[in-house]
């Protein structure tokens, strides 16, 4: 029983997992899935790579996931399951491509400019 490893990011959050074959329990940072996601649009977002796939309940998964907020990591564990499945089976990937589940968000926060108050924001000007 072999053991695929992938990486997913999400602005500042990285997820590495661990896909094996099994019955279909995903374990994040230690705990059951819907512990650490609890909320519903979260937990379908982790789980949205399987339901694409059609390989829901086949394969076990854990996951060590970093950084960011909470739909961060869950979109940085969504992207890696969905690479791990490619790298299992690549005829899944157009069916992943079409829903956007290969493709990494790249968007991040602007970096604050020094002199300004935020990354845009000018101090107000007033002619007199």
């Amino acid at each position: 029983m072999s053991v695929t490893n992938t990486s997913g990011r999400r602005k500042t959050a990285v997820a590495r997992i661990y896909l094996k074959e099994g019955n279909g329990t995903i374990t994040v940072n230690g705990k059951d899935h819907k512990e650490y996601f609890p909320t519903l649009p979260l937990q379908y977002i982790v789980n949205q790579s399987f339901t694409v796939s059609e390989l829901v309940g086949q394969y076990d998964v854990t996951v060590n996931v970093a950084g960011g907020g909470v739909k961060g990591q869950a979109e940085a564990v969504r992207l890696a399951i969905a690479k791990a499945i490619v790298e299992l089976d690549a005829e899944k990937k157009p069916a992943l491509r079409a829903k956007g589940l290969m493709t990494r968000d790249m968007r991040m926060v602007e970096r604050k400019k020094p002199g300004r108050k935020k990354a845009r924001k000018k101090f107000q000007f007033s002619k007199r």
